[in-house]
């Protein structure tokens, strides 16, 4: 259950759109000169109000992250709020930014706008560095469910491609371990179990969630999961993380604003 405003589509409505949109588009590739990099991660901004988003992508330029993502309810569904995220996104070659859906994103038909400013909600892209590619999944969890279509296409690519690559990162907004049930988007407790299953079965080393709005981290056999707080201007915990992946491992710490 989305919530108590609903828009016209659903997740395998989504998924096909965003299907046509990687088929037209392609996936992306961030080549690095450099073994170690970092990827900044937020969560749950809903914009209108932009100053800790802002205040985001400034740290990442400055930081000189590879990407950043965004990990749904990055407005509040309204166009108005879509309009006012567009004037302030980065140039895209100078920062490359990571884009999921999110249940309030959805409100008032926001898929619409959603998609004409990010396009697809399901994907991937790969880090390549000079020793190793990562990959990192993007999934739809905006309406709480991945859906059959989305669900039988990560399960094949993880299936038929994960062993190509070094580490495994799953982006999204929903997470499998609600720290507070609520009306909106409560994840289905057997796609969990499911997803859990597939997560060890091909070594998902990290899972990134937002949607609860209070950092926790869970460990499950050898993937880390990591719920972020709210972004948004606010909330008093404010914060993102940022995930550094070199040959050791992937490390991550919340970066307070």
């Amino acid at each position: 259950m989305r919530g108590f405003v609903t828009s016209y589509e659903n997740a395998n409505v989504r998924f096909e759109q965003s299907l046509i949109w990687n088929n037209e588009q392609g996936y992306s590739t961030i080549e690095l000169s450099k073994n170690a990099y970092e990827i900044n991660v937020m969560g749950d901004s809903h914009v209108g109000g932009v100053e800790n988003l802002d205040a985001f992508f400034e740290a990442s330029q400055n930081d000189n992250v590879a990407a950043v993502a965004m990990i749904g309810d990055i407005t509040t569904g309204h166009e108005t709020d879509y309009n006012v995220l567009a004037e302030h996104l980065p140039n895209i070659d100078s920062l490359p930014y990571f884009a999921v859906v999110g249940n309030h994103d959805l409100y008032f038909d926001g898929w619409e706008h959603f998609y004409s400013i990010f396009g697809s909600s399901s994907y991937y892209f790969l880090v390549k560095t000079p020793n190793h590619t990562d990959i990192f999944f993007c999934l739809d969890t905006g309406g709480g469910t991945l859906g059959e279509l989305q669900f039988d296409w990560f399960k094949n690519l993880l299936e038929t491609e994960r062993q190509q690559y070094r580490y495994c990162a799953v982006l999204t907004h929903d997470n499998l371990f609600r720290l507070r049930p609520t009306a909106s988007t409560n994840p289905m407790p057997e796609e969990n179990r499911v997803l859990s299953e597939l997560f060890l079965k091909h070594n998902v080393n990290m899972v990134m969630a937002a949607h609860d709005h209070k950092r926790n981290t869970t460990v499950t056999g050898n993937t880390t999961h990591i719920m972020l707080d709210a972004l948004q201007d606010d909330n008093k915990n404010a914060s993102y993380v940022t995930l550094t992946f070199d040959e050791a491992g992937i490390d991550f710490g919340f970066i307070d604003l």
